[in-house]
């Protein structure tokens, strides 16, 4: 599960690099363990007569259909998840043919709250809401190891280099005395 390293600029490291917690792969497998089942208990229960074939390549079809649409389809779109924290930015991607990518930088992140429910916390799993600036917000659903990850990004923001500034800025301004004030409402 190796993040493509075009990705990063030069001085950029990865952090961390996280998919969603596999919790999300159990119901995609329950699915695809209760198709099976029911395929065999088809095959074993029809007679061998023409309508029980017909009836087999029936269901058949129709538990064909629900494993692809609920079980292989939900598991192929967990796999091609990737959270990724650097030392500069965060990045969120999925896809399988259409990849896309969202770049969160940190120095541009304000909040970040975590929830996790009775079953998330057993599991050391939650869900992380970054918002930045731009009223900007990504959500990281099913996020394994949720509080380690919270407390990463945290030491990831304070360490953070502040947003660079122009050039032009960078030059010290002349300092003058303000003008002295003439009345009541102008200078």
């Amino acid at each position: 599960m190796a993040f493509p390293e075009d990705v990063l600029t030069e001085e950029e490291e990865v952090v961390l690099h996280l998919a969603p917690h596999w919790k999300a792969a159990v119901a995609p497998v329950a699915v695809l363990l209760l198709a099976l089942t029911g395929e065999i208990l088809a095959w074993v229960m029809l007679p061998d007569t023409e309508g029980g074939t017909v009836a087999l390549w029936l269901i058949s079809a129709i538990l064909l259909w629900n494993s692809l649409r609920y079980g292989v389809r939900p598991l192929v779109i967990w796999r091609f998840i990737h959270y990724v924290f650097t030392n500069e930015r965060i990045l969120l991607q999925h896809g399988v043919l259409v990849r896309e990518r969202r770049d969160l930088p940190l120095n541009r992140v304000n909040d970040h709250a975590l929830a996790q429910s009775v079953l998330d916390r057993m599991l050391g799993s939650g869900t992380l809401t970054i918002d930045s600036i731009g009223d900007q917000s990504a959500v990281l659903a099913g996020l394994p190891h949720a509080q380690r990850v919270q407390t990463t990004l945290y030491e990831l923001i304070e360490h953070s280099p502040a947003e660079p500034e122009d050039e032009a800025e960078e030059e010290p301004e002349e300092q003058t005395a303000p003008e002295p004030r003439r009345g009541l409402f102008r200078r």
